[in-house]
């Protein structure tokens, strides 16, 4: 089997096989990928590709998936391939090895996000197998939350988790909520006026009862918010659907994810941090929702950053306790997202 290596489950039992013989992907790596894949990714394109085995597995980012009215430079793509690779580290861990990730390795590949080897053996850790556990778990929520306060331990908590990946997060309230919300209502209105857009936001929404693995489904749309507060992405805009409105919270808690550079390299980190703090926000029983749209319009993106002061913005997130639970977003199957 060359460097695949086969790893006998705690039950000792039975054997798992992380590589095939003819060096596919097995069925220990498939849980792994299938993993990865339940990250969040913009309009939930799921802009990602794995190749390997023979010890270490290829992320790549799929660029017949970027959006292109919203995602000009492909930085939420990047950004989504980042999560992935933050949920395929973490389910190698719980699976008992060690990831060993080379970061966008091969300049004449750009395409090739990161390699990750399959290291030694290494028992997970309790903070490990609570992230595993909270990927099944953990859905974007655009409803209503629980007008009840998230905890400064917890955000304190969130705060560290992003900055294990590298990021900073900085919460907005008081006066900076409000400019927050007022910038992301201004990019919001402005790209609804443009064709471009609404055309892209009916290319990735379903009406219900259309059985495609990716997009975003009717059921997960959300409604708009009564008092107009908060500027949710109005995902019916594309075909014209009925939008049901709902009273949200008064005082949404809002944070915001910076990174120290804008590189490419930089966005897929920022996928990751986001990643490890949703996690950490599913794991305490919070719920999350994107207001991304101002990251989207770069002038405005622009006014929340300071890169001289390294410093630059890459989502928007509100955070709460949720009043009712949300079902999950399809995904594609394993075979679409695995190539040889």
């Amino acid at each position: 089997m060359g460097a695949c290596r086969r790893k006998r489950e705690a039950d000792g039992m039975t054997d798992r096989v992380w590589c095939q013989e003819d060096g596919a992907p097995g069925q220990a790596l498939r849980e792994c990928i299938a993993a990865a894949v339940a990250a969040p990714s913009i309009h939930n394109t799921q802009p990602w590709l794995f190749r390997g085995c023979d010890g270490v597995l290829e992320v790549m980012v799929d660029t017949t998936r970027r959006l292109t009215a919203v995602d000009h430079d492909g930085r939420e793509m990047l950004v989504s391939v980042g999560a992935a690779l933050f949920n395929l580290r973490v389910a190698v861990r719980a699976h008992g090895r060690q990831p060993v990730v080379a970061l966008m390795p091969d300049p004449a590949r750009p395409e090739l996000v990161a390699r990750v080897q399959l290291g030694p053996d290494e028992a997970p850790t309790p903070s490990v197998a609570a992230l595993a556990g909270a990927i099944p778990l953990r859905h974007t929520n655009r409803r209503p939350y629980q007008d009840q306060p998230v905890p400064p331990a917890v955000l304190t908590e969130l705060g560290v988790a992003a900055e294990r990946e590298g990021a900073t997060l900085l919460v907005a309230d008081g006066e900076l909520r409000s400019a927050v919300l007022s910038l992301v209502r201004t990019a919001d209105n402005a790209m609804r006026e443009h064709p471009a857009y609404r055309a892209e936001l009916a290319a990735w929404t379903t009406p219900g009862g259309v059985g495609r693995r990716d997009g975003v489904p009717r059921q997960a749309f959300g409604p708009r918010d009564a008092r107009r507060a908060i500027p949710l992405r109005d995902f019916s805009l594309g075909n014209a659907a009925p939008t049901a409105t709902a009273r949200f919270e008064p005082d949404p808690t809002m944070i915001l994810l910076f990174t120290g550079g804008d590189t490419r390299a930089d966005w897929v980190r920022a996928g990751s941090a986001l990643e490890r703090l949703l996690l950490t926000a599913t794991i305490r029983g919070l719920a999350a929702t994107p207001l991304s749209q101002v990251v989207e319009v770069p002038r405005l993106r622009g006014l929340l950053a300071d890169p001289a002061g390294g410093s630059f913005l890459q989502t928007v997130l509100r955070v709460g306790y949720p009043s009712m639970p949300v079902l999950a977003t399809p995904r594609r199957s394993l075979d679409e997202v695995i190539v040889p």
